[in-house]
């Protein structure tokens, strides 16, 4: 009689980080709708945040008021998904024209130990000279994560860098900094534009 076979090792401790990782994102979450922050039955996204732009002023998220922001956390050394996404932001706005003058463009980086200003500087210009890019001190782009429920975490490379996992979601917030909706991150310029020109 052939002796049942033992569960491959692996597979075990692969299939419980799988576990681990899916109940950290649903307790970091807390639910998998976004709303706006006076819900009582979803999680805020959204709030404060006091970071440097890539002139070197500081800015807040206050003196947003009266915009519309269009906010996005990547980093300048993504490879693929955040240019791309910022490109798409760029065209988006572009394909509203003048309706479209109200929205600030903001990119947020989750990478503050290489993404100085003078980096963003040179990032920002390569997409539009709307984009309003921001760094920090690490505690506080990490506040600036939380209060938008962005998810970033640094993995180590085999040659001695790293990349970084992070939440690409694309958040519109409303003329007093509430959110309104966001957009993935494989979204058209024109499927954002649409969505957005239902809020102006």
């Amino acid at each position: 009689m052939a002796r049942p076979k033992r569960p491959d090792l692996r597979s075990l401790i692969l299939g419980l980080a799988a576990i681990a990782a899916a109940a950290f994102v649903l307790n970091y979450f807390g639910t998998w709708k976004l709303s706006p922050p006076d819900s009582e039955t979803t999680v805020a996204i959204g709030g404060p945040f006091s970071l440097t732009d890539q002139d070197g002023k500081k800015r807040s998220d206050a003196e947003f008021r009266g915009k519309i922001m269009l906010v996005y956390f990547g980093y300048t050394d993504c490879p693929d998904v955040c240019p791309l996404t910022l490109q798409n932001m760029g065209a988006a706005l572009n394909s509203l024209g003048d309706k479209g003058q109200s929205i600030v463009p903001i990119f947020i980086t989750v990478d503050p130990e290489r993404d100085t200003v003078a980096k963003m500087k040179e990032y920002a210009a390569r997409f539009s000279p709307r984009l309003v890019a921001l760094t920090g001190a690490p505690d506080d782009v990490a506040a600036a994560a939380k209060a938008y429920r962005v998810y970033y975490a640094k993995h180590e490379e085999s040659g001695g860098g790293y990349s970084i996992d992070h939440t690409s979601l694309i958040y519109l917030m409303d003329r007093d900094g509430r959110y309104l909706t966001h957009f993935s991150p494989d979204v058209s310029p024109q499927d954002m534009a649409a969505g957005i020109a239902n809020y102006l």
